[in-house]
């Protein structure tokens, strides 16, 4: 089978290239690199060509409002090609929890992704993870200086990122969901707990001090983020990653 895999080349993309050519399909990375523009449609065409399952893991390239604007026009276009090349399954990659989070432009966004997509012409599947292990260090980055990190005690079940390109490219691999999956990692944490527990591994003396208005997740409240009891629980743990990237 073909899979098209927008956004091929990132952190998740390029790993569900890997295991869907692992598994026997024949999957072909497509983004700006390799010649194809979701908004102009450039090579889009062209990429999909053949293909029976496209996964759309592309990401904006701002999480402010003009991210809204990218996903509208990058699913329009997307769906309107897909259809044209005779694609049977369209597969997004999204986030747990991301139609409870009003306050958050980006998330805003990508609830519209989601709603185009599942009124769109294609049998499609949509997987929510949680927040990456990977990005851990930038949300630190956010609200920190050199004397302190402040962060929101707001409730995260963070996910490695191979364990979201494994439920991906299981997804992209079987028939449409026609609904959504959600996967997140085996532990809930306080985001200030993460902090501590990640600047602990890296050595690093700051102390975190919690701020419930500090950086994006401020404007999350309760435990939207957090995975329900019809969630798969991915293998990995975040002290365990830690760990073996020291």
């Amino acid at each position: 089978m073909k899979v098209t895999v927008i956004g091929g080349t990132g952190l998740i993309g390029s790993q569900v290239v890997r295991k869907l050519k692992a598994a026997g399909h024949e999957a072909v990375p497509a983004a700006l690199s390799t010649g194809v523009d979701l908004i102009s449609g450039q090579g889009l065409s062209q990429a999909l060509e053949g293909a029976e399952t496209v996964v759309n893991v592309v990401n904006s390239p701002t999480f402010d409002e003009a991210s809204q604007e990218f996903f509208r026009a990058s699913t329009q276009n997307l769906l309107a090609a897909g259809e044209k090349a005779g694609v049977r399954h369209q597969v997004v990659l999204s986030i747990v929890g991301v139609d409870q989070v009003p306050g958050l432009d980006y998330y805003r966004a990508k609830t519209l992704q989601e709603e185009l997509l599942e009124e769109g012409p294609t049998p499609y599947s949509v997987v929510r993870a949680t927040q990456f292990f990977e990005f851990v260090d930038a949300i630190l980055s956010w609200t920190s200086d050199d004397a302190a990190v402040r962060l929101p005690s707001t409730l995260l079940q963070p996910i490695a990122a191979g364990d979201v390109s494994d439920a991906v490219a299981e997804v992209a691999a079987g028939a449409p969901l026609r609904g959504t999956r959600n996967i997140a990692g085996p532990d809930v944490f306080p985001l200030d707990e993460l902090g501590r527990i990640t600047l602990e591994a890296r050595k690093d003396k700051r102390p975190v001090v919690v701020d419930e208005h500090a950086g994006m997740f401020a404007a999350v409240s309760g435990d939207v983020l957090i995975a329900g009891p019809d969630a798969r629980l991915a293998p990995t743990r975040y002290r365990d990653w830690l760990a073996a990237a020291r």
